[in-house]
């Protein structure tokens, strides 16, 4: 499953592409908004807001994306290990069943 995390911390990415792979997932992360991000996106099958840390303008671009390509989208308002954890069981959950 791909995963695209827009938000959270800089400091995180390590451990935000670890918990990732622990549930097979492949992974793209923007902590900061990047001049082409649209084009970045893609269409992975989910796509994560952590809305505490995330600009509104980087929310809309990726909410923008995620319609155009029918993505589902999760948003958390933290950014933590557990939250993303937790995202992501229940989306490799949903998507087995």
């Amino acid at each position: 499953m791909s995963v695209v995390i827009i938000g959270g911390h800089d400091r995180m990415v390590c451990q935000y592409k670890k918990i990732c792979r622990q549930y097979q997932c492949k992974a793209k992360i923007f902590t900061q908004m990047a001049g082409n991000l649209k084009e970045q996106i893609g269409s992975p099958d989910l796509i994560v807001l952590f809305t505490n840390t995330v600009s509104h303008k980087m929310v809309k671009c990726a909410v923008a994306e995620a319609e155009k390509n029918h993505t589902d989208i999760v948003r958390s308002h933290t950014s933590s290990q557990t939250a993303l954890g937790e995202i992501l069981q229940k989306a490799c959950a949903n998507k087995n069943s």
